[in-house]
């Protein structure tokens, strides 16, 4: 899952995008909405997280005019706690939903998490691939109840391919997908990625290929290893 954070506080978006990182998400930052704007159109986000106060009514205007071009993506504003009309005003703009500072990183996490699912309506809590099993809710990854323990980006990788099934997944839409923007990795970068992954589905007992390589293509998820179990 990708996140576009909107926050002119350095300390603070470091702060978040350290604490989002540590749950598996790819967080891209943003000082201003000039950025912010540059950004949406440039890749494709689950969330977006904002500071309501960017300047002035800078934060709700943002929400609006995003709404007003057509944007869906579901938006989480960051409110100071004295300015509760802030948050009203925010909804009504068409934000999903506000937080109050001081907010606890559990609290901004559950609102995370809860605002995803919205977004995410058409996916199962646990997604299945055969024996393979992936828990968005608790990152938990197991094979024929066999618990894999991967890296965060293996994980973000791996649920990737859960959610795009059978579609063969380019290298350019890995690396939308897993890395921030101010990240650019080679292609050989992936490939091992890619590599390391299907060792440890290998180790755990997963069928060969589960995850298959499409010449000039790109990679997906191995129909066959779905059909077998």
């Amino acid at each position: 899952m990708k996140i576009l954070l909107i926050d002119n506080n350095r300390f603070i978006t470091q702060w978040l995008k350290k604490a989002l990182t540590e749950r598996y998400y790819v967080v891209d930052v943003a000082s201003d909405r000039e950025m912010g704007w540059d950004l949406i159109a440039t890749y494709k986000y689950d969330l977006l997280i904002i500071k309501g106060e960017l300047s002035a009514k800078e934060g709700i205007d943002f929400v609006r005019k995003m709404r007003s071009r057509g944007y869906q993506t579901p938006i989480l504003m960051l409110i100071d706690e004295n300015n509760l009309d802030f948050g009203i005003q925010s909804l009504d703009a068409g934000a999903d939903d506000y937080i109050l500072k001081p907010y606890s990183i559990e609290e901004l996490l559950a609102r995370t998490r809860a605002l995803l699912r919205r977004g995410q309506t058409n996916l199962t809590p646990v997604m299945e691939w055969g024996d393979l099993k992936i828990d968005p809710g608790s990152c938990e990854v197991t094979y024929s109840q066999q618990r894999l323990k991967l890296t965060p980006k293996e994980y973000r990788l791996l649920e990737l391919f859960m959610r795009n099934g059978s579609r063969v997944l380019s290298p350019c839409v890995i690396r939308d997908n897993l890395w921030s923007f101010d990240e650019y990795p080679q292609q050989d970068a992936i490939k091992s990625h890619v590599k390391r992954l299907r060792q440890k589905l290998k180790r755990a007992g997963a069928f060969k290929d589960l995850i298959e390589t499409v010449y000039g293509l790109g990679y997906r998820l191995n129909k066959k290893a779905e059909q077998a179990a």
